[in-house]
């Protein structure tokens, strides 16, 4: 049950490391939904043609909730996507955190949120709050980053959804798979905004 919860964390583990071991690479879809049905949903991204997506039998729905940075504390497992700073310290465009427990995808890597953006997943160290935001120390098994949060950046915790919320007018996101079966792409998880906002990520 737990695999099935947080399958969309593993999706974006497999979307960092894909392009080193597999040809081709998993695919980000972005948009809003048009046409969903028990088997398939259509998303109209914000540029190109709709994009249909084959659903696994088993796939699941995550949501991402608003909650207030002060949240974030020592301990906590986040993945935020973030522009590196000429001094080496990072600027977050956003903050996912995990539910207590899941530790996915750790480590430093490309992104494809904004033109030069990385995601970087880890355990939060020392928080400090700043002039700039809330700068917050980062560790994952091959290194170190600090992150500064400025204020208004999107910040959520991923929380479980129901399949009902993938509807037409929904704004998601997920990562697709060359799908074995016929072609296209499969996904097994599909992330929604709560109250009708886009996923940050």
């Amino acid at each position: 049950m737990q695999r099935r919860s947080f399958i969309l964390a593993a999706a974006l583990t497999l979307l960092a490391a894909a392009p080193a071991w597999a040809q081709p690479a998993p695919t980000v879809v972005r948009g809003v939904v048009t046409a969903a049905t028990a088997t398939q949903v259509t998303i109209k991204p914000a540029a190109g043609k709709p994009v249909v997506v084959a659903l696994t039998p088993d796939w699941s729905v995550q949501v991402t909730k608003p909650i207030n940075v002060s949240a974030i504390v020592p301990g906590s497992f986040v993945g935020t996507a973030e522009i590196p700073g000429k001094n080496g310290v990072g600027r977050s465009l956003e903050v996912h955190v995990f539910p207590p427990g899941v530790k996915i995808g750790e480590g430093h890597y490309r992104w494809d949120l904004k033109k030069g953006s990385m995601m970087t997943n880890g355990t939060v160290g020392k928080v400090t709050a700043g002039a700039k935001g809330r700068e917050l120390e980062i560790s994952f098994p091959t290194g170190k980053r600090k992150v500064v949060v400025p204020p208004n950046v999107p910040v959520v915790q991923i929380v479980n959804g129901d399949r009902s919320l993938i509807k037409p007018g929904a704004k998601v996101f997920l990562v697709g798979f060359p799908n074995p079966a016929g072609g296209g792409l499969i996904t097994g998880a599909i992330a929604v905004g709560e109250k009708g906002a886009a996923p940050p990520m």
